[in-house]
């Protein structure tokens, strides 16, 4: 995959003048393979009965749901070739569609350094490069993995955005340590399996949106300050002029503790066991 570069702008108006975007490559397409892709009717991030669920969410261009395979679990040992890279709107890093040598095809994500024509294989037996599948006690000491299953077989939940990788730091009675992208060290089933490499467009992270129109594009609408609100819409509203929010910690419109490191984690979540090491906030975080 080529190079991408960030492009920015002439500064025509004031929205342009920061406004950036990421040059998508010239070999990665846009048009996805019609029978992988379903439609999905937009909710306004509203429940059954009407309700807002999540603020500030709604509109944005219409979209493709592509169908990611995340399982694999019937394509342990087959080999797949990759077709072409894609762009997918519902994601940060770019996708792939590989044809198995059964001739079905699906679309997977694309680690950084995959070519087209490359060959990729989930196999216990697979070599180290990108895009091969295998459990995590085959990965030595170092080693980048994305694409991580949390329990054995069920399907890859963590480290899936634009540019991130986990690090492989141990393996100790069963359990693979993971240092994941937040800092966090997790420890995770060895018989669990992930992705070697990184996940692609790591550039994904430098785009200056540059205006409130291209954030509606996205389908995120504008995020009211709660210092701006009345106090009975907000524990921060109130007050005359720009005044300090009267209390210590910084709270949600309910009341909880929020941003500025504060710890929001339910204390007795049921994966707290596999935690090893919190993750760093603030400044500690730059060390």
């Amino acid at each position: 995959m080529s190079r991408t570069a960030v492009r920015s702008y002439r500064p025509v108006t004031p929205s342009r003048r920061h406004m950036t975007r990421v040059a998508v490559p010239e070999d990665v397409w846009a048009k996805p393979m019609k029978s992988l892709t379903r439609g999905k009717r937009r909710t306004g991030a509203r429940n059954a009965r009407g309700r807002i669920t999540t603020r500030f969410r709604g509109g944005g261009h219409k979209r493709k749901l592509r169908d990611i395979d995340f399982y694999f679990l019937d394509k342990k040992g087959v080999p797949a070739r990759v077709e072409r890279l894609e762009r997918d709107p519902n994601r940060s890093g770019y996708v792939a569609l590989v044809c198995y040598r059964d001739g079905e095809r699906r679309y997977v994500l694309a680690p950084q350094g995959i070519e087209k024509g490359q060959e990729i294989l989930m196999s216990e037996d697979a070599p180290l490069t990108p895009a091969n599948r295998l459990p995590l006690a085959k990965f030595p000491v170092g080693s980048l993995v994305y694409n991580v299953e949390t329990t054995p077989e069920g399907g890859a939940k963590l480290v899936r955005s634009a540019g991130v990788a986990a690090e492989v730091i141990g393996h100790d009675a069963g359990y693979t340590f993971l240092k994941m992208p937040s800092s966090e060290v997790r420890k995770i089933s060895s018989r669990a399996w992930a992705s070697v490499g990184a996940v692609s467009h790591p550039s994904h992270g430098l785009v200056t949106i540059g205006k409130a129109g291209r954030s509606r594009w996205l389908g995120r609408r504008p995020k009211v300050r709660g210092a701006a609100m009345n106090p009975v819409d907000h524990p921060h509203g109130g007050g005359e002029g720009r005044a300090a929010r009267g209390h210590r910690r910084q709270r949600t419109k309910w009341g909880k503790p929020a941003g500025k490191g504060q710890k929001t984690r339910k204390p007795k979540k049921y994966s707290r066991n596999l935690i090893v090491a919190r993750r760093k906030v603030g400044p500690r975080r730059k060390q």
